[in-house]
């Protein structure tokens, strides 16, 4: 699958970080790891770090699928809003991942460090229109209830931000960072501990034994290992023989620095209430981030065809909301997006992939739920109770 255009920005601004070799002789190991994306550094960094012999594989250069293309917005917040979430999973389960939310969003401040651009920032989800006031309303009041760190700005109040908009819903704890350099920071941390990386490697097929799983490779050489986990993001649709995410495109452009950034109050996350949201963001560099404009054109050629308009509305919409802010595009792009029913991701075992065991951080909290599924399944592996599995299993 072709995940992103040409020029998603943070390999352009990054360069190639690191490079690995491709496999080209039989191994063993005890955890396979098939994804160097973000979910897959993650899920590494945390195996070996409770003494899991593990190998990890990409059939890309590390970090050059989803991850290279993400806006990386750090939300506890999910997709789909907590007064909802609890009619849909239940008040526990809802809760519950909400909360988790929170504490991967500092977790993931410590493993960043401070050449990752994390930053701690607030978040401010906007109603742009009067009619999506009412429902800011009712996540404030469920949030409110559970002592979450929340308040309601009123337009007034958003205009003294220089912001235009009907209200907001503020929540005092969010981030962002450099996916691109957090994967890598990540896995330099895991090669230190025995990490073993292979990209421009491809796992073709699985066999498994009642001891012990073989992986064919595109180049010949296979993998023996005690499980293998699948951090293959939305490619994962294809071997899965049940449809569980709806894929999309999204459009996203970066700005041209700008000389301060005094007048974006706090800096923090944006995002809107529609469907599909607009989503903004700035970076350690004083640009700005700007995405959204979602559609369902999945073919590379149409959607890429389509980044030249979709830049001009992303870049009408943050006038809208900046009416006294100009920005000037400098990068533009675009790559595929999935969300789930219910928002959440999933995580854990499948039926039908014995000695196997996923990390599907779908939707915009990617990244927090990647962190999650680092967690769950490190401690499934171990053979240990993870009382969290049950939110993201796929049977639920």
């Amino acid at each position: 699958m072709d995940l992103t255009s040409e020029l998603p920005f943070w390999t352009v601004r990054n360069g190639l970080l690191r490079i690995y070799p491709p496999l080209e002789s039989d191994i063993r190991c005890d955890a396979l790891i098939i994804g160097g994306g973000v979910s897959g550094a993650l899920l590494a960094h945390r195996l070996v770090k409770h003494g899991v012999d593990s190998v990890l594989i990409d059939r890309r250069d590390i970090g050059h699928g989803s991850t290279s293309a993400s806006t990386a917005l750090l939300q506890y917040e999910i997709d789909t809003p907590l007064y909802k979430l609890r009619q849909q999973v239940g008040s526990q389960a809802a809760e519950r991942a909400y909360f988790l939310g929170i504490e991967v969003i500092q977790a993931l401040q410590n493993l960043a460090g401070k050449d990752c651009g994390f930053a701690l920032r607030p978040s401010l989800q906007i109603a742009t229109r009067l009619s999506d006031v009412a429902g800011l309303k009712k996540e404030y009041e469920a949030r409110h209830k559970l002592k979450f760190p929340v308040t309601m700005l009123d337009r007034r109040e958003l205009r003294s931000c220089g912001i235009e908009g009907a209200a907001a819903l503020r929540s005092s704890i969010a981030g962002e960072v450099d996916p691109y350099r957090f994967t890598h920071r990540l896995l330099r941390l895991a090669c230190s501990r025995g990490l073993r990386i292979f990209d421009r490697t491809t796992a073709l097929r699985y066999a498994h034994s009642r001891n012990q799983v073989s992986v064919i490779t595109d180049r010949g050489p296979k993998i023996a290992c005690r499980a293998v986990f699948f951090a293959t993001g939305y490619e994962t649709k294809d071997i899965l023989p049940k449809k569980i995410v709806k894929l999309r495109s999204t459009y996203a452009l970066v700005s041209e620095p700008k000389a301060h950034l005094d007048w974006w109050k706090d800096r923090s996350l944006i995002w809107g209430t529609g469907d599909p949201y607009i989503y903004m963001r700035t970076t350690s560099d004083n640009r700005i981030m700007v995405g959204g404009e979602d559609d369902g054109v999945l073919n590379p050629t149409r959607r890429d065809n389509q980044i030249a308009r979709k830049t001009v509305r992303l870049v009408r919409s943050f006038h809208a909301l900046f009416p006294d802010t100009r920005i000037e595009t400098a990068f533009a792009w675009a790559g595929v997006f999935g969300s789930t029913k219910d928002g959440l991701a999933f995580i854990g075992r499948h039926p039908s992939f014995p000695r196997a065991y996923f990390a599907l951080g779908f939707g915009g909290n990617g990244i927090t739920f990647s962190e999650i599924a680092a967690r769950i399944l490190t401690d499934l592996f171990l053979g240990r109770e993870n009382r969290d599995e049950k939110i993201f299993r796929f049977d639920r």
